[in-house]
């Protein structure tokens, strides 16, 4: 099987049921047929956090080679999970970043996500946080105080030290599930508008920025059609935007397609993912990374860390 595999593949890393059990990675040839790795079984049990969980991974390959994973540790809370591994086997002991700790009235850290910013030399780390009394214009937007988000963020160049938590973006509504990608005259920035009323939203948006940093522009309009869309997931497959989603209220993954980030294909029904992937991310790999879990695939299913 190995020697058929094309130089670029792609992972897909997920969670399934409430996160109690860590993450589960999926692969494919093309990013429309998904097959699952290590039997489906968890590569990471989730040690840290409030509730243990793992929900919301976020893997990124780093310029040093390093996959670095990123996820959600519980419901409420004021910290994020964080582990790497050079080989998706191995793990690094796990630990929670505590990136809420200094607001007492942060209830929630949810999906984090990570890019490589290499103009500035470091790491930007983001996510979703409800800070009780800001922001009131839209507190009841999602019917609960509780659920009033922003985007905030952190950067570190190694992981040691970190630079004081921010607000990253606010464009006056109530925002989770951010996730950045480079372009070639900027970066897009993919959100979803958590929105019930006056009107319900929960749609995937489009924002564009300069740097990673913003400035921002307006949101897009909805690119996701009537969907109940979260978890948005972007990567350029040749001159082809992809844009990945959880359409959680029907349990399965949706799709939606793009070559000048204006006019936007649904092809939800081209894709094969397992039916149990929740809210993930996808990244592309080279083919040895896919050889070597292939190869230790069935020896070991259940990798543990070092």
């Amino acid at each position: 099987m190995t020697t058929e595999l094309p130089e670029t593949c792609f992972l897909f890393a997920y969670f399934e049921d409430k996160g109690q059990d860590g993450l589960h990675l999926t692969w494919s040839r093309d990013g429309l047929n998904w097959e699952l790795l290590g039997g489906g079984e968890s590569y990471l049990p989730p040690l840290v956090g409030e509730a243990k969980v793992m929900r919301d991974p976020y893997l990124l390959h780093g310029p040093d080679g390093v996959f670095r994973l990123f996820w959600t540790t519980g419901w409420t809370g004021r910290t994020i999970g964080y582990a790497w591994s050079e080989d998706l086997i191995a793990w690094s002991e796990q630990q929670a970043l505590p990136v809420m700790a200094h607001e007492p009235d942060a209830q929630n850290c949810w999906a984090p996500e990570a890019i490589w910013d290499e103009e500035k030399g470091r790491y930007l780390i983001f996510w979703s946080t409800t800070i009780l009394g800001r922001f009131p214009e839209t507190e009841l937007s999602n019917k609960r105080p509780t659920h009033n988000h922003r985007i905030y963020s952190t950067t570190t160049p190694d992981f040691v030290s970190f630079t004081p938590t921010r607000l990253h973006y606010d464009g006056g509504f109530n925002v989770i599930d951010a996730t950045l990608a480079r372009a070639d005259d900027g970066w897009l920035m993919f959100v979803k508008n958590e929105t019930v009323q006056p009107e319900v939203e929960k749609n995937i948006r489009l924002i564009r920025a300069r740097t990673p940093d913003g400035p921002f522009s307006e949101a897009s309009p909805p690119i996701t059609g009537d969907y109940w869309a979260e978890g948005p997931s972007a990567i350029k497959v040749g001159d082809e935007w992809r844009v990945y989603f959880d359409k959680h209220r029907e349990g399965k993954y949706g799709l939606v397609c793009s070559r000048d980030l204006e006019t936007w294909e649904d092809r939800s029904d081209a894709i094969r993912f397992p039916d149990e992937a929740r809210h993930g991310s996808v990244l592309a790999v080279p083919r040895g990374t896919l050889e070597r879990l292939l190869t230790k695939e069935g020896n070991d299913a259940n990798p543990v860390s070092p």
